[in-house]
């Protein structure tokens, strides 16, 4: 079975000598018609049965907008909605189950959106034909387990809730108190019970707009969380959230489905999908192009499995390396050269104060930065980045710093690649660069972007890249996972190590994702503190002692799992849990 997907935002048949793929495709050229010019739309269309999937179309575009798969047969009576000819295709469904929470493991741009709205009744899947009946539909999923869910959706017994992705448009869509908009959505009568959990009695009269995003977020699921449904769906729950607020956000979740509830959600931190799910799903495929949902499978071995980037019972490697966790204690110590020392340094703004101890950092290592929102972590790093200046202490260092914000403003009206190329244009030819940072983090799709028309995990990328290929000593990201997968979360992280090892240089990580933390990090510089009020950074320490002094501040332990080495947290209360704290050990404890 094959299949053809044209990317028409970025076909230009005027620019590219008048359809040139219609013209290079031998079909056509010996006089068949596997590409037909749609002369209404004045685009081109490629007829999968007469394609033969030769490929030459795809290398000739001059715009990559064309893809061609060629997938196993069986999955065509899989076939769940196609939005067109030459369109996006998605095979599968994951289950819905009363009682237990489903993890959806996968990249953006595979079709859990598409997912989700089929489950919801926002769309009538089409079944990859021309199909608007949900007879049809509980014909299609016969025998399986989402028939009987399918036909009360259609009776109308189910009622689906979603919680949105982007928390941040909220304020564009509502207005009013939080108060009132949480009181409106209090179907449950779980009002007082849903805001001590989530921690929203200090934020009930401020307006939405004025919300941060990690209060926004909170909103958003406690506005679920109060509605009555049978079906609830949580699209990326923990962003904006530090590590505390996740983990309470997960067992919140967690609490809804022991209460009967079915619950789906899409996670990308992947020990927070790990701690909430019974059972996940793997979505694989190209994004934009096709998705394939795998089969259920543990949550254990689901997220092993995504890990080493081959699915053992579909029998499909979709990443071609690995990726594994090394023992902190197998990990050298940085006692190298020594980069820069720097001083104790304070940031007092009268409501809030931080105080930083002094440090050394070295050369060659990743220095990640650990603590709660509010706590002063983005404000010691713009005193290191010259962006903020300290109250006491100075920071006077000849070294180049290389920033990279953790809110990014858009003021360049030009391309990607003008904007890089700009910063450091040898470095995009460079097959260094292109191998382990540009092709990875998919930066060649994005040159011919505008800058200012980005999506924010777009936007994200372009900036992570615009930081790492700057001539600099020192590299400063503050919070590089926000709005990425997790397939760009892995890439960003492999990029960020290979890069600091091959060119001896230093990166400082702000941090929420801990499997992130853990698989960046030499050292760790831990803040203290009550958030919103006062700041303690303390200096360098080993990832042992500085994970084990960050997590018990919030109470959570983790232990590793054997196959991957991958942090996993504890259930809190379980035999693991009150033993590693017993100890003193909350982390690096073999599962």
């Amino acid at each position: 079975m094959r299949i053809a997907v044209i990317d028409y935002d970025r076909c230009n048949p005027d620019k590219c000598g008048n359809f040139l793929c219609e013209r290079v495709c031998p079909v056509n050229r010996m006089g068949g018609e596997a590409i037909i010019i749609d002369e209404e739309n004045y685009r081109p269309v490629i007829q999968e049965a007469s394609c033969t999937g030769c490929g030459i179309c795809v290398h000739k575009c001059p715009f990559n907008a064309i893809t061609i798969v060629n997938l196993p047969e069986e999955l065509e009576e899989g076939c769940v909605h196609r939005y067109g000819i030459n369109a996006f295709v998605l095979y599968r469904l994951p289950v819905v189950k009363d009682g237990m929470v489903v993890g959806i493991l996968g990249p953006n741009g595979t079709g859990k959106t598409t997912a989700v709205k089929a489950l919801s009744g926002q769309i009538v899947p089409n079944l990859c034909g021309d199909n608007e009946d949900w007879d049809n539909v509980i014909r299609a999923f016969r025998g399986n387990e989402l028939q009987n869910y399918f036909e009360r959706l259609k009776r109308g017994e189910i009622r689906p809730v979603v919680k949105p992705q982007y928390v941040d448009l909220i304020p564009k869509a509502v207005r009013g108190k939080v108060r009132d908009l949480l009181k409106k959505a209090d179907e449950a009568g779980k009002f007082d019970e849903v805001v001590k959990e989530l921690e929203l009695e200090n934020i009930l009269d401020r307006e939405i707009k004025q919300l941060s995003g990690g209060e926004l977020q909170r909103v958003a699921i406690a506005a679920a969380m109060l509605r009555e449904a049978h079906f609830y769906f949580f699209d990326e729950p923990s962003s904006y959230l530090d590590i505390r607020q996740r983990l309470r956000v997960a067992r919140i979740i967690r609490k809804l489905a022991d209460s009967g509830k079915a619950v789906l959600t899409v996670e990308h931190d992947l020990a927070i999908l790990d701690y909430m799910s019974d059972i996940i799903h793997v979505v694989y495929g190209k994004p934009g192009a096709y998705g394939i949902f795998s089969q259920p499978k543990s949550t254990r071995n689901g997220i092993n499995e995504f890990l080493r980037g081959y699915l053992r019972d579909e029998n499909v490697r979709f990443r071609p390396y690995e990726v594994s966790f090394t023992k902190k204690s197998e990990r050298k110590s940085q006692e190298g050269e020594i980069l820069v020392e720097y001083p104790r340094l304070v940031k007092d703004y009268g409501a809030f104060r931080l105080e930083a101890e002094g440090g050394t950092l070295y050369v060659g290592e990743v220095v990640g930065i650990v603590g709660p929102n509010g706590i002063g972590k983005t404000t010691f790093v713009k005193m290191l980045a010259g962006v903020e200046k300290p109250t006491e202490g100075e920071v006077d260092w000849t070294l180049t710093v290389s920033y990279k914000p953790q809110y990014i403003k858009v003021d360049y009206e030009g391309t990607v690649f003008d904007l890089l190329s700009k910063i450091n244009a040898g470095k995009l030819m460079n097959s260094f660069y292109k191998t382990e940072l540009l092709n990875p983090l998919g930066i060649p799709d994005l040159y011919d972007k505008k800058v200012n028309e980005l999506s924010g995990g777009e936007l994200q990328r372009v900036a992570i890249t615009a930081c790492l290929i700057r001539d600099a000593d020192l590299y400063l990201l503050d919070e590089p996972s926000a709005h990425l997968d997790v397939e760009q979360r892995l890439a960003v992280s492999k990029a960020i190590r290979s890069l600091m090892a091959k060119n001896e240089k230093t990166a400082l990580i702000v941090e929420h994702d801990v499997m992130m933390v853990d698989y960046l990090s030499d050292r760790l510089i831990v803040f203290e503190g009550e958030p919103g009020k006062s700041g303690r950074a303390l200096q360098p320490m080993g990832m042992r002692e500085g994970m084990n002094r960050f997590l018990a501040s919030v109470g959570i332990t983790f232990r590793r799992d054997p196959d991957t080495g991958r942090p996993r947290a504890n259930k809190e209360g379980s035999v693991k849990d009150r033993e590693q704290k017993e100890r003193g050990e909350y982390y690096y404890v073999s599962a």
